[in-house]
């Protein structure tokens, strides 16, 4: 974040639009929300009718996956989950 507030002070990139930060929220005057070339979002990037839709349905289908004995398709640690 702290090379970004440079270069947006300092030259190219012109703009930013951000939907993370390191620490969310970001507290009132921190430089990104003072920057007048920055944008920044309260992690809402996701909050389409479309995308929450398909978030809903892995879940959904994630959870079946478990009671049904098989391991869910996106699991990260399925060393863990002996699956």
């Amino acid at each position: 974040e702290g090379a970004l507030i440079d270069a947006l002070r300092d030259g190219p990139p012109a703009f930013a639009a951000l939907d993370v930060t390191t620490v969310e929220p970001l507290p009132p005057g921190n430089p990104l929300l003072l920057l007048p070339n920055c944008l920044v979002t309260p992690h809402i990037g996701s909050a389409t009718t479309e995308t929450r839709t398909r978030m809903l349905r892995l879940a959904v289908e994630n959870a079946v996956d478990m009671l049904e004995g098989r391991c869910p398709g996106g699991a990260l640690n399925s060393e863990v989950l002996e699956c």
